[in-house]
């Protein structure tokens, strides 16, 4: 997976590129420039923007591509999350500033599979939004899954491969997509991707 990163300090620019890098993420470019990845969005997955006041020259590039998930980092959420909401992206989040490593690479994993990530309190607001008739309209799952399968879906939602689940369960990788079949089955889900949208939906996991 290849992000590209936007932060107003070389000194940023280096923590988040420290943060990011791991064996399913490269990171191939950092600028201060809102615009510096213009040129290259057909080569990157996602983007980190850890400036919220660029926010908006950023999204104009974005809106020329619906490729390229955007993750923010911000400690403004209330006026970010407007913005994001308004635009046409593969998919968006929003984290911390002081995001922990694990964290942030689970938001850029779980947007780039077309996923919304937010801090747990704007989640929760969404929720208590919801018209009645959409709550009761939640789906009640087939089959309960078991305590495993809600782990490994868990950590799916987080954008993990089956390779980081393996090691963080400490199972095999074989186990793990044993686990990601079982749960795609129980849930009648045709992707990765769908079964988190159905969990999501029936309760068995947040983001």
């Amino acid at each position: 997976m290849r992000v590209f990163i936007v932060a107003p300090t070389p000194m940023m620019q280096a923590g988040l590129h420290t943060l990011l890098t791991s064996n399913d993420i490269q990171v191939v470019g950092t600028s201060a420039l809102p615009d510096a990845f213009s040129e290259i969005t057909t080569d990157i997955d996602a983007l980190v923007v850890a400036d919220e006041l660029q926010l908006e020259e950023v999204g104009r590039v974005l809106a020329q591509t619906r490729t390229v998930a955007l993750v923010v980092l911000t400690n403004n959420e209330g006026r970010v999350l407007p913005y994001l909401r308004g635009l046409e992206l593969r998919g968006w989040g929003m984290v911390p500033l002081d995001v922990p490593a694990q964290q942030l690479q689970a938001a850029v994993m779980a947007t780039t599979q077309g996923l919304i990530t937010l801090p747990r309190e704007q989640a929760l607001q969404f929720y208590d939004r919801r018209p009645v008739a959409e709550t009761l309209a939640i789906e009640e799952p087939d089959e309960t899954l078991t305590t495993r399968e809600r782990e490994v879906l868990d950590l799916v939602g987080q954008g993990l491969s089956n390779k980081l689940i393996a090691r963080q369960l400490q199972i095999s990788e074989h186990t793990v997509k044993f686990h990601v079949s079982s749960i795609s089955n129980k849930l009648g889900a045709a992707s990765r991707t769908d079964a988190v949208r159905r969990g999501l939906r029936q309760g068995l996991i947040t983001l």
